[in-house]
């Protein structure tokens, strides 16, 4: 699926914070188009599983942190268990 031409993940939807976040950070929005959408899927996956606001704040900050440096996948994430 694809949110205001933002590509997302095999199961996940993007959610509105994500979307929001990358479109305001362009490297990292080129990245979020470049990487595959299992990779995609298991980004949106892991800032989804914070139980806590402020937890998933800080996890989409992260995301884009991590985009940004190269990152193409979430560090120490056993991965989606959706797809």
């Amino acid at each position: 699926m694809i949110t205001n031409n933002v590509p997302a993940g095999v199961v996940h939807d993007l959610p509105d914070d994500i979307c929001r976040e990358l479109t305001n950070h362009t490297t990292a929005m080129s990245i979020w188009c470049d990487i595959t959408p299992l990779a995609r899927n298991e980004w949106i996956c892991w800032v989804e599983d914070a139980k806590k606001e402020i937890t998933r704040s800080k996890r989409v900050a992260r995301l884009v942190s991590d985009l940004q440096n190269g990152k193409r996948r979430p560090c120490c994430w056993p991965g989606c268990p959706h797809r």
